[in-house]
């Protein structure tokens, strides 16, 4: 870095205050050397202090992570839900690729009756992952995990037990855990009257399946137009289900 020092013209001149003078010149010096010195240290202790962080999942989609919830997973025994923090990527455990518009078509979802607008926006939004914040409102304490199971602490999730006992089918009292729900974003068509969401139950036996949720609008209210099933997994089997 070159540093250009402006001489005043006073400084050559023997004058009463040349002293003064003199010394403001040297202060000056000083502290243009200081901050050349100091901004590249500065840069990288900002460049650590800020990393790029994942965006969060808009407040609008979380009805329709409620609303598969409340019709597919639940039942009048679940007590607690255990939800991935990050939103899935891929449709499938043995799908390594990210998601489509070719894969789609290839797949025949819905007997290809997706509207396109809905599968350019799915796909979109399915290429990064987000993070999930809680506010889920389908009625069942839930928390929260990451990548392998390791528990997450939120104040606006009560922290439980990630394993609740499960009793026999025979108990009515018994109190049953959803363990895992791994959530898409939600795609939309452009005017805004359909919607399409990916779903996986991958339980800790290695049994599990995942969905596609069509949603649909109608008199502003949104509901489950159709469900279709990408794969299903079985105890000592690979997931099924490939088109």
């Amino acid at each position: 870095m070159s540093i250009f020092i402006h001489v005043p013209a006073g400084l050559t001149h023997h004058e009463t205050s040349g002293y003064s003078v003199v010394m403001a010149f040297w202060c000056k010096v000083v502290l243009l050397v200081s901050l050349a010195l100091c901004q590249p240290a500065t840069a990288v202790v900002f460049a650590a202090a800020t990393p790029e962080q994942p965006e969060s999942v808009p407040a609008d989609e979380y009805p329709f992570y409620d609303l598969a919830v409340e019709a597919k997973f639940l039942t009048s025994r679940t007590r607690l839900v255990i939800i991935e923090r990050m939103t899935s990527t891929r449709l499938h455990p043995e799908e390594p690729q990210l998601p489509t518009v070719a894969w789609f078509a290839e797949q025949g979802f819905f007997d290809g009756r997706l509207p396109q607008d809905l599968i350019r926006d799915f796909v979109a939004k399915a290429q990064r992952p987000a993070r999930l914040d809680a506010r889920f409102t389908f009625g069942v304490r839930y928390r929260f995990v990451s990548g392998e199971g390791v528990p997450e602490t939120e104040a606006a999730v009560p922290v439980v037990p990630a394993a609740w006992p499960i009793e026999e089918d025979g108990d009515e009292d018994a109190l049953e855990t959803l363990d895992r729900l791994a959530f898409s974003r939600v795609g939309l068509t452009l005017r805004g009257d359909q919607a399409l969401l990916y779903v996986a139950n991958q339980r800790p036996n290695a049994t599990g399946a995942g969905f596609l949720f069509w949603f649909v609008r109608r008199q502003g209210r949104w509901e489950i137009y159709d469900t279709d099933v990408l794969w299903v997994a079985q105890p000592d089997q690979n997931p099924s289900g490939r088109r």
